[in-house]
């Protein structure tokens, strides 16, 4: 989809006016038309092999991590960090939560804004 929007957009521009006013925008203009398609057909052909080997487009994307977690370490690091900021996120939201329902006192103010 975003492929498609990307050449829906060169289209547009093609058929700008002003491409037709400056001959180095009308040539600039052109050539993102022709790589937008091009990019475009490439990804069709992915999606179209993707499909011809059984690949499920509809698994969540984490779901596959762990596959390229031995090929990529950086990328198993980044999981790890990105599941401790979300339980970091939870425990402090929890802590925001009971504090907004204790009474408003200065001490549970001052713990609320920290």
């Amino acid at each position: 989809a975003m492929s498609k929007s990307a050449v829906k957009i060169s289209s547009d521009l093609l058929s700008n006016p002003l491409c037709e006013q400056d001959a180095a925008f009308l040539e600039m203009v052109t050539a993102f038309d022709t790589a937008m398609k091009r990019m475009d057909s490439f990804n069709q052909e992915k999606v179209s092999v993707a499909l011809a080997r059984g690949c499920c487009w509809d698994l969540p994307a984490l779901s596959v991590l762990p596959t390229f977690s031995s090929v990529f370490p950086s990328l198993n690091m980044a999981v790890k960090r990105r599941e401790q900021t979300l339980q970091d996120y939870k425990r402090l939201q929890s802590k925001v939560e009971k504090y907004e329902e204790k009474e408003r006192t200065g001490p549970v103010l001052a713990k609320l804004h920290q």
